[in-house]
């Protein structure tokens, strides 16, 4: 019988549960938590002083603990809050970086046109005086419209440029045959003539391929920059899932719950919670990196010596060329123009401008400077930045998880796993949605893509492609860009033609998704509770039966 007492208290001393990590005995206190939770702005009421047993945990592992059902609420909320609040941040840093790039280009550009205006009326009033400022409305006109499209308006490029010269041809045509009584139907019979009379021989068609093609190429870049910070802007306030608010609270704040403050998470750990709290993120990845590939090809028509400054602060020659070349073959071109458009009556306002128009060239003065060191500089740093930027989506992970996981000597063997200090096994999973079917931290659906994101997806593809029309010069409609994309997920394509809707995720067939799980910690401490009531009979019938023997 007495080895039978003895062999019992023996077992139920081996089976009977330690409190805390250390197995001391006595229940830890909860001081270092309190002061914790505390400092987070929350109520103490309710927060034990010492440990209790930790079956009502739904999130942490369900050992002795400090941390209340409301404890780990009100933590599990605050990490997915800060979380939140890093990726708001991280966006805020990016689109801060493209609006300066924007502002950058965008107000060098204006300066360019506004110069370039004035070195024309400058030049042009020196030379030409009155007939010049008699008919500045048309070159204001032209200023004006090329403003108006770069900034986005509906204006058809070429139209506009053609719509100057016909004007320009009947200035100078009544300005040059002011002895004759010249009508407004006399004058469109005369712009209808440009084509077959070609007044100011070639210059025309040169300034109309270099001036499209760079205002079409500089309008689709500044709303690049638009639209790319539009899509962080508005990815950064996605809200993150239930699933990853208690994988966020697992990593960051069931260590607390479990008294180990101190313990910092397993790399690989952190990088999988990340990766799945962010698989959607991470598919912007492939249209993102074409964006700005793309954006970078189109930066390169910007500078050199027919980059955009060259074109834009050349027109007033190049209009002067124009007119020059009109005035050299007046007496032929007018003669044409009355053999198609009748001969004008006499008894105009005055006498002839033939001498007005033939005082020469306009000597445009090299004001160019500094501009196209100053415009290579944007162009270098906006497309560095664009390469070092490709990469975003998929780096946020480990950015994210650079300043908390632990490091030193021995650090992954002593790290936070999700459960206890100790290495972590699982492998690190891929990027985007699909890759999460066997992420062991986060539970994703990945039949169900954010829909949020998924649009701004699109907006990214859409941009692409008008940036590639404008590569080789052709002109792009940017009404609406916001609206391209519908709550579904749709949206008119940018060809005006059908498009289909991107492809739908493949889910690769298996019956259930391969889940790495940790023992349900929910069970071992049922059994070990289960397992005190017997010792607890034992220990008091042994007691029993020494006192009876006395």
């Amino acid at each position: 019988m007495d080895s039978f007492i003895i062999a019992a208290l023996a077992l139920c001393s081996l089976t009977a549960p330690a409190f805390g990590d250390k197995g001391t005995g006595k229940a830890r206190s909860c001081s270092d938590i309190r002061q914790f939770y505390s400092g987070k702005g929350f109520s103490l009421d309710g927060v034990p002083q010492s440990e209790i047993s930790g079956e009502h945990l739904r999130i942490c592992a369900q050992g002795y603990t400090c941390c209340t059902s409301d404890v780990e609420d009100n933590l599990a909320m605050l990490s997915r809050r800060e979380m939140e609040g890093l990726l708001r941040e991280a966006g805020r840093s990016l689109q801060t970086s493209l609006n300066g790039h924007y502002k950058a280009f965008d107000s060098y550009f204006i300066e360019l046109l506004n110069r370039s205006a004035v070195i024309l009326q400058e030049t042009f009033t020196s030379t030409w005086g009155i007939t010049y400022l008699q008919n500045s409305q048309v070159f204001t006109d032209l200023y004006t419209e090329l403003s108006q499209y770069y900034r986005g308006s509906n204006v058809n490029l070429e139209e506009v440029l053609n719509e100057f010269w016909a004007k320009l041809l009947e200035k100078l045509f009544y300005q040059a045959n002011k002895q004759y009584f010249i009508s407004e139907d006399y004058l469109e019979c005369v712009s209808k003539q440009i084509d077959t009379l070609r007044p100011f021989g070639d210059t025309p068609r040169l300034m109309k391929t270099t001036v499209t093609r760079r205002f079409v190429a500089a309008r689709s870049f500044v709303q690049g920059l638009v639209v790319s910070g539009e899509v962080v802007r508005k990815v950064s306030q996605v809200q993150l899932s239930q699933e990853c608010m208690k994988a966020m609270m697992r990593m960051t704040y069931c260590p607390h719950c479990r008294g180990m403050a101190s313990a910092r998470p397993c790399a690989n750990y952190c990088s999988n919670v990340m990766k799945g709290c962010l698989a959607n993120q991470a598919d912007l990845n492939t249209e993102w990196k074409h964006l700005a590939e793309t954006m970078i090809q189109v930066a390169d028509l910007f500078d050199g010596p027919s980059g955009v400054d060259s074109v834009i602060l050349s027109l007033p020659y190049r209009i002067s060329e124009g007119i020059v070349t009109m005035s050299e073959n007046l007496q032929s071109i007018n003669s044409k123009l009355f053999q198609a458009c009748g001969v004008p009556r006499e008894g105009g306002t005055g006498s002839t401008g033939v001498d007005d128009m033939k005082k020469g060239k306009v000597i445009v003065e090299d004001k160019l400077g500094s501009s196209s060191s100053k415009m290579d500089k944007l162009v270098s740093d906006v497309t560095m930045n664009l390469r070092e930027l490709q990469p975003y989506w998929v780096s946020l992970p480990s950015v994210l998880c650079s300043d908390r996981v632990a490091t030193g000597t021995g650090a992954e063997d002593k790290c936070w796993n999700g459960m206890s200090r100790a290495r972590y096994l699982p492998e690190v999973i891929g990027d985007g949605l699909a890759s999460q079917i066997n992420n062991p931290e986060v539970e994703i659906d990945i039949t169900k893509p954010d829909m949020t994101i998924r649009q701004q997806i699109m907006q990214l593809k859409i941009m692409t492609h008008r940036l590639k029309n404008a590569l080789n010069g052709q002109d792009v409609d940017f009404q609406d860009t916001s609206d391209d994309v519908s709550g579904s997920g749709s949206g008119s394509c940018p060809d005006g033609g059908s498009c289909s809707r991107s492809p739908g995720l493949i889910v690769p067939a298996t019956d259930q998704p391969i889940i790495y799980q940790y023992p349900p910690e929910n069970e071992k401490v049922k059994a070990s509770a289960n397992q005190n009531l017997p010792c607890i009979t034992i220990y008091l019938l042994s007691l029993l039966i020494l006192l009876l023997r006395r």
